[in-house]
Parts: structure tokens; sequence; C-alpha cells
């Protein structure tokens, strides 16, 4: 099986330098100055579950015309139409695509430049970043790949992937209902996303001082009342259990979002918080709080745009 990796950032170069110490053919679909730096100093990998330095291959886009069995899409959200583009010359007949953006907007998506039948359920656990070098610093006890079938199938393409998948260090597990978890993932991550870039806080000190862990919870709340309203399949419990997640993260957990805002880079918000904001909309959902969250990032991107 050969695997195309699309991104070698802290999501897809952490994945996918796993896969290759455990013998898997994986390839790096990047950048022209990711390549070179990837060719200067190779993959490097700091992470809790051990350190790893590797030569990877690498492709620009364009550079070779072969399809992949499993291409695995660990880009940024807000490069999505981008990265289609550039995956034409490598999806096949049988070509498989794991999606591990946040938010679920993208699955449709995909399915419609790429077909149903191409596009699994997919999402990751962990948190990770670049820093200033390029090597991926990876801090979190939990570096977990979720994926399965979206209509909840255990085919044999599932079983064939764990069973690639399954000698990595880290944890690829096939879920029976992606669906609802990927659901249940763009509730915890836009909550935890809203909630820190507001505070530009990890999430230790925002649920320490007083009226914090009421403020998260109402962020929950209203997330969870308008993936209800929009008939999502989202456990009748679930914001009881992320708050007590959230309780449980390390003090300093940051999301993502927050590590990119404080590199000055570009955000997820439309994809998140915009996209939920939508169907608030849509149904006629009134989110105070999610609202000032979505406009607070967005003047972040008006204030990166111009300068």
């Amino acid at each position: 099986m050969n695997v195309l990796i699309l991104g070698a950032g802290a999501v897809g170069g952490y994945f996918g330098g796993r896969l290759v110490e455990s013998g898997v053919d994986v390839t790096f679909l990047v950048r022209e100055k990711r390549q070179e730096q990837l060719k200067q100093q190779g993959l490097v990998i700091k992470s809790i579950h051990g350190d790893l330095q590797l030569e990877p291959k690498t492709l620009v886009s364009g550079e070779e015309d072969k399809s992949f069995d499993v291409i695995i899409f660990a880009t940024k959200a807000q490069h999505l139409e981008e990265a289609i583009k550039s995956l034409g010359p490598y999806v096949g007949p049988s070509t498989t695509i794991i999606p591990l953006l946040n938010g679920i907007n993208h699955i449709y998506r995909l399915q419609e430049v790429f077909g149903n039948d191409k596009v699994l359920g997919g999402f990751c656990f962990i948190e990770t970043t670049l820093n200033e070098l390029g090597h991926v610093i990876q801090t979190s006890n939990s570096h977990q790949l979720i994926f399965g079938e979206l209509n909840g199938q255990r085919s044999s393409r599932i079983e064939m992937l764990q069973q690639v998948f399954s000698q990595t260090k880290a944890s690829f597990k096939v879920s029976a209902n992606i669906h609802q978890d990927m659901w249940h993932k763009y509730l915890f991550i836009t909550a935890l996303s809203g909630i820190t870039t507001l505070m530009r806080s990890s999430i230790g000190p925002i649920l320490e001082v007083e009226g914090g862990e009421e403020l998260t919870l109402q962020l929950f709340n209203e997330v969870a009342s308008i993936m209800r309203a929009a008939n999502a399949p989202i456990a009748d419990d679930i914001v009881e259990k992320q708050m007590n997640i959230m309780k449980k993260q390390d003090y300093t957990m940051k999301a993502s979002m927050l590590r990119d805002i404080e590199k000055g880079i570009t955000i997820e918000a439309d994809h998140l918080q915009g996209y939920i904001l939508t169907l608030a909309e849509q149904f006629h959902i009134d989110v105070p709080l999610l609202h000032i969250i979505y406009h607070h990032l967005k003047v972040y991107e008006v204030n990166i745009n111009n300068n």
C-alpha cells in the first residue's frame, strides 16, 4: 500500500512520520519551500512518545502523475480548495481519502469533487505544532487518528487499513460511528478554539478564574444547541462529557488555532465558528458568545491581512 500525506506540517508530519517509522510506503505532498527544508534536515519529530528523524519521500504539486492507494488529507481547512486542486493527478479509481480537517463541511466538498465512495470519515486528537526550524513538536499524551466508513460499515478496506496502520507508535483507531464522532469532535474543537482564542490563553487559567468554567459551558451549550437544531447526531449528554474532558486537560493545553494566532498566520475561523454560525442563522438560534468569538477572529484576520 502506498500512502500520500497531503501536508508535512504538525499533523501530517507527525502521523506520516509514524507510518514511515513502521515501514509503510509514505510520500508527502508539500510546497516547494517545505520540500527544500525536508531535503536539507529531514523530517524531525520531537515527541513525548519518542523522537524521530527520517528522510521522507516528497512531491510538489504536478511533479508526478501517479495515483495512491490512500491519501491522508492533513492540511488546514483554510487551504481546502487549493489542496483539492493539487490532488487531481494522485487520485485513481481505487484511491481512499481520509480527511483529518477540523469541522464537518469539508466532507461534503470532498464527496462532491471525488465521489462519495472515495471519502472516509476521519479526525485526530493531538497537540502538536511546528517550531521555527520546521520540526514537529508533539506534547500531548493523546496522539490518536480515528477513521471509519461514513455509513458505519466494517468494510474490507477498513480491515486492510487497520492492519497496515496497526504497527505504528501513534494510535490509529477504527470508529463504527465516525459520523457522530466527527460532530462530537467539531463541538469540542469549536469550544476549545473559541474560548482559548477569545481569552488568548491556554485552558488552565480560563477554567481557574471565577466565571471561566461557566463561560466555557455557555459556549458548549450554544454550539450544541445549533447542532441539535440541525439534527446532527450528537449524544444527549455530550456537553457534560466534553466539559469533564476539558477540565481534565493539561493546564497548558491550547487549541491549534491559538498557536496559529500566536504565529500570526491564517486560521480556520470560517470553517469552524463560521460554518456553525450559518446553521444558527438558518435555524434562528441565538448564540451571543459564539458571535463575539467569531467576530473577534475575523478582526484578527483583517489585521494580519493589513500587515
